[in-house]
């Protein structure tokens, strides 16, 4: 067969190859949604990802304006306007600390990270009521609240303790806050805009929480008090608190050992034995406010100090990785193939050819189902000494000899290796990869630097411009 018939054939079988490895990476994106599915079945039990924001006192009131408009007569009447509006004050001083204390719950195959946070929120307020009234209106102030977000009330465990200048307040359910209609340190039209936006924004969403009423207050006076929440929530693999105060201090440790940080970023001690964290953020480096006001509080996560629960090891995750150098694995086998071929003139059939790249396929298949009952570590092992034995066994026969079987094992042997030590050096895998990449050329070139490619393709063909005895 001339060499280039064969190289075309060689790299039609490659291609075809891509289509197992394609079904195979759907079962592992299947997988993954099962897992998913697993996730939302337990969060329904125990709670979300929850998001504590808060607390921010909110005092409705009514403005009413009485104007003179004309009437189809020529005459003129009277008309008054009513409006439903609200101040909202956020705490010059926020303070958070607590403790995670983490746990795994199984549905099925699939393990899923929960929590308890045992933690108290601390707040002070320091603010003014407003006392100018427009001309031609009167203002009558409503009971004023505190309300506090949390993005699922069903992870609350036992009665949270809040305390208002000392004094104990028995929590109301719902953050009683709906729609944002004026706020106190912003311009009346942006509040206007805020509530079309936090209609926009699902209203259900933004009601979510706990809020306390307060004593009436009076035009002009001055607001400063402390405030405290106690309580106990449980969630799902991620945890977080919006920093709406003008000064927050946010502290959280764990025993979890794998925690990963987005969002506000912190300061943070990761041991093997446990984190801390703590984040000290000023209301100038963040919109967390403005997330408030337009009820999206829930919705984007750039503005929330988060934490998620990481396992180190997802199976799915790693799997999909390894697949993705599926097609570098059928390549560089091929290769081993072409090379026997043209070294030692074994002819390979090409569906020898196609049946060790479906062993190589397969092998990602064992890798992902093993992972589901096992380590990740040891279903590498398992499914990679099964597709290396199947294979070397294979090609003991098909290279006409045993040694040359062997050798040809211990090469996917190392291939393998090299692909279980991309998969654990995340942040080296681009460096490893392209210095392995290179050594496997560079072993390929100097293989077969003296080789004549045009006496293999079928005839030798002289070079123009060469010079007798060259």
């Amino acid at each position: 067969m001339r060499l280039w018939i064969k190289i075309t054939m060689v790299a039609v079988m490659t291609l075809a190859i891509l289509i197992p490895l394609a079904m195979v990476r759907d079962v592992i994106n299947e997988r993954q949604r099962y897992r998913d599915e697993a996730v939302a079945s337990i969060a329904s039990d125990i709670g979300r990802a929850q998001v504590l924001a808060g607390p921010v006192l909110i005092v409705p009131y009514t403005e009413t304006t009485v104007r003179q408009v004309n009437d189809a007569d020529g005459g003129t009447s009277q008309v008054s306007e009513r409006r439903e509006r609200q101040w909202t004050f956020f705490p010059e001083q926020l303070q958070v600390t607590g403790e995670l204390s983490p746990d795994v719950r199984k549905r099925g195959l699939h393990a899923v990270r929960i929590y308890e946070w045992k933690g108290d929120m601390r707040a002070k307020f320091d603010a003014r009521l407003p006392e100018d009234v427009p001309a031609g209106s009167e203002r009558t102030i409503g009971q004023p609240f505190l309300s506090w977000g949390i993005s699922d009330v069903r992870g609350l465990r036992g009665t949270p303790l809040i305390e208002v200048a000392g004094k104990p307040i028995r929590a109301e359910q719902g953050s009683g806050v709906f729609s944002e209609a004026a706020s106190s340190n912003i311009p009346e039209e942006q509040a206007e805009r805020a509530v079309a936006k936090a209609v926009a924004a699902a209203t259900a969403s933004s009601g979510s929480g706990l809020h306390v009423r307060l004593q009436p207050m009076q035009a002009g006076e001055d607001l400063r008090f402390d405030t405290r929440l106690a309580l106990t929530l449980a969630g799902s693999e991620r945890f977080g608190v919006l920093p709406i105060g003008a000064r927050n201090d946010l502290k959280l440790k764990s025993v979890w050992p794998h925690p990963s940080f987005s969002g506000l970023l912190p300061k943070h001690d990761i041991r093997p034995n446990g984190f801390n964290a703590s984040w000290q953020i000023d209301s100038l480096a963040t919109n967390a406010q403005q997330r408030w006001l337009d009820g999206v509080w829930q919705l984007d996560e750039s503005d929330v100090a988060r934490v998620s629960l990481m396992d180190p090891v997802n199976p799915y995750v790693q799997a999909d990785r390894a697949t993705k150098y599926g097609v570098l694995f059928v390549v560089l086998t091929f290769v081993g193939f072409f090379m026997f071929e043209l070294i030692k003139q074994v002819p390979v059939h090409p569906i020898q050819y196609a049946l060790v790249g479906l062993a190589i396929s397969i092998f990602f298949l064992l890798l992902v189902s093993l992972s589901e009952h096992i380590s990740f570590g040891w279903a590498y092992i398992a499914a990679a000494l099964a597709c290396i034995g199947l294979i070397g066994f294979y090609l003991s026969a098909v290279l006409r000899s045993r040694a040359r079987g062997l050798g040809f094992s211990v090469m996917l042997a190392m291939l393998y290796a090299a692909l279980y030590g991309l998969l654990v050096l995340e942040d080296n895998a681009l460096v490893v990869g392209a210095g392995l990449l290179f050594a496997i050329l560079a072993a390929i070139m100097i293989a077969t630097r003296k080789v004549d490619w045009y006496a293999l393709g079928g005839g030798k063909i002289s070079l123009p411009f060469t010079k007798a005895g060259e």
